[in-house]
């Protein structure tokens, strides 16, 4: 059986990073990252549609936080040991400039995840970090001072034990019968499927707009995307992961309500399609688009306002006027479903934070075992945050896990 200082179960992002860290920490460490895949960093390849969405550029503590529906109070000491300024120096370090976009989402200059797959080769081929492919973790267990590590290719052991496998239900199992909680998994950053034909024919329409569900005390804002398939968009995602658990008890069917002229209420719309009434009397309604709309926006909801398609603004009677405020400012759509954003599938799920050290993401049950990234019930909102998530728990394991390692030897 090989023996390892560190063995790393998951070829992840959080798995790489927190090997390259232990080793610089401590050279000479004998380090061992296991995938139970063909390829590693499957998941970097993927991120960002491709260019990795590295990190985002929120460099107060307190403020990233809010970024995490589960994991906020947790991260807050982190953070403050290692965040977005740290990420961007650790990458500049290796060579690897990361550009900022209007939104606040960082990438590499390249605008391709492949910089920072060759990155995380190549520091693992300078720090002699070994690598073994198509290790499915099948048992562990502690046996005096060592962790033995059963997987379906082979057998290990080592002193100390990262586990960074994502949301896998097979490893979460292990867990509980070691004494683990383990919080149920439930999709997050997902979009909605809709069918109206309000919206049919106006995929690509992308706009800033207010959305909340009634009766769930949910509400976002940001830009909306209108889809072949229905909603998207960093407003639609971001309502996604704070309402992960509510939503998918809710089986994912309920209405949603869209403010297409967000910060306007009803009544504050009506009082200006009034003043367009007399205004723009002479006008047609649905040739010029109001409040900066797309034009086949504002025609749909013209339709749907049953506002005839020859009407000038002085024939719309009252009935008409209000409807469209309405439609303008809380059009109430049926949800029947969910798609996966992109190929970046991320769960709201894992083990029980209560049981963690968030000063070295240590098992509080377990001396010796650590976690990092999605394995814990931590996930985000979309832009780059559960990379940086995954960033923070790498760097401070890695920390805590050569300094062990020192003593040790």
């Amino acid at each position: 059986m090989d023996t390892f200082d560190i063995i790393i179960v998951g070829g992840g992002a959080a798995g790489f990073f927190t090997a390259i860290n232990a080793a610089e920490n401590n050279p000479g460490l004998k380090i061992l990252i296991l995938e139970r895949g063909k390829e590693v960093l499957t998941k970097v390849r993927v991120s960002g549609g491709g260019r990795c969405n590295v990190t985002h550029a929120e460099f107060i503590p307190a403020e990233l936080i809010k970024r995490y529906p589960r994991g906020e109070k947790e991260l807050r000491g982190p953070f403050h040991k290692f965040m977005t300024g740290d990420t961007i120096a650790w990458f500049e370090d290796r060579g690897i400039e990361l550009k900022t976009e209007e939104d606040g989402r960082m990438f590499p200059l390249t605008d391709s995840s492949q910089t920072i797959i060759d990155c995380f080769i190549k520091e693992c081929k300078r720090l002699n970090i070994e690598i073994q492919k198509g290790h499915s973790l099948k048992n562990f267990n502690k046996v005096n001072d060592y962790w033995e590590i059963e997987t379906n290719s082979g057998s290990f052991k080592s002193k100390q034990l990262m586990l960074a496998t994502g949301s896998n239900s097979k490893v979460w199992n292990l867990l509980k019968n070691m004494g683990h909680s383990i919080v149920p998994a439930v999709p997050s950053l997902f979009t909605f499927n809709i069918e109206d034909k309000r919206i049919k024919g106006l995929a690509g329409i992308a706009l800033d707009s207010e959305v909340k569900i009634p009766h769930e005390n949910l509400e976002s804002s940001g830009p909306l995307l209108i889809t072949h398939w229905g909603m998207s968009g960093p407003g639609i995602l971001k309502l996604s992961a704070w309402g992960a658990r509510q939503l998918n008890d809710l089986n994912y069917n309920f209405n949603i309500q869209v403010n297409w002229i967000p910060g306007k209420t009803s009544a504050e719309i009506l009082e200006e399609l009034k003043e367009l009434k007399f205004s723009l009397s002479k006008q047609q309604v649905s040739t010029r688009p109001q409040f900066e709309l797309p034009k086949r926006l504002w025609q749909s909801m013209v339709e749907t306002s049953k506002i005839k398609g020859d009407a000038k603004w002085a024939d719309l009677n009252k009935d008409e006027l209000k409807k469209l405020s309405e439609e303008l400012t809380s059009a109430e759509f049926k949800v029947t479903g969910k798609s996966t954003f992109k190929e970046e599938f991320v769960t709201a799920g894992g083990i029980d934070l209560k049981e963690v050290d968030f000063k070295s993401f240590e098992s509080k049950f377990h001396p010796g075992l650590y976690f990092a990234g999605e394995i814990l019930n931590i996930d985000a909102i979309t832009g780059g945050f559960n990379f940086q998530n995954a960033w923070t728990g790498g760097f401070l394991a890695a920390k805590a896990m050569s300094s062990n390692a020192r003593s040790q030897n």
